[in-house]
């Protein structure tokens, strides 16, 4: 278990700490730190103890604040309403994304009905020369 060295309110602190947590415990710390000098701008030196339990009771105070606001967010009536918006949307985007797919489809079939048309005429086109050589020969003949 690593341990890490802090520093809060310029004493530094031995503190053991979860394998790959180490940076996260000196951001923690750095926060304490910041709330006990915001202390002693207020409130002047009290002592070690009283400056941290006052520095972790507002940071408990912030931390219960954000949960209550971020619970508030999860229960507000406009929730509901917005996620069923979303659905709907996503609803819409899906079946505009099935017609444009079968519009592809339809447009493959399109391409190959406009193949087999031009391959008739050609063929025709093929026949009715051939009839007109044979017309022209005979009439040549005659």
């Amino acid at each position: 278990m690593p341990l890490v060295n802090v520093m809060v309110n310029s004493k530094a602190y031995t503190i053991a700490c979860d394998e790959g947590e180490e940076e996260h415990l000196r951001q923690l710390a750095a926060i304490v730190d910041g709330k006990v000098r915001e202390l002693l701008g207020s409130v002047g030196n009290v002592g070690d103890l009283r400056l941290l339990l006052m520095a972790a009771l507002l940071i408990a105070d912030e931390h219960h604040g954000g949960k209550i606001e971020a619970d508030h967010h999860a229960e507000a009536p406009g929730r509901n309403e917005l996620e069923a918006r979303a659905k709907a949307a996503e609803s819409r985007a899906s079946a505009a994304m099935e017609q444009l797919a079968a519009q592809g489809n339809l447009h493959g079939e399109l391409e190959a009905r406009i193949k087999a048309a031009e391959d008739q005429a050609a063929s025709a086109m093929e026949q009715t020369a051939a009839k007109l050589e044979r017309i022209a020969a005979s009439l040549a003949a005659a």
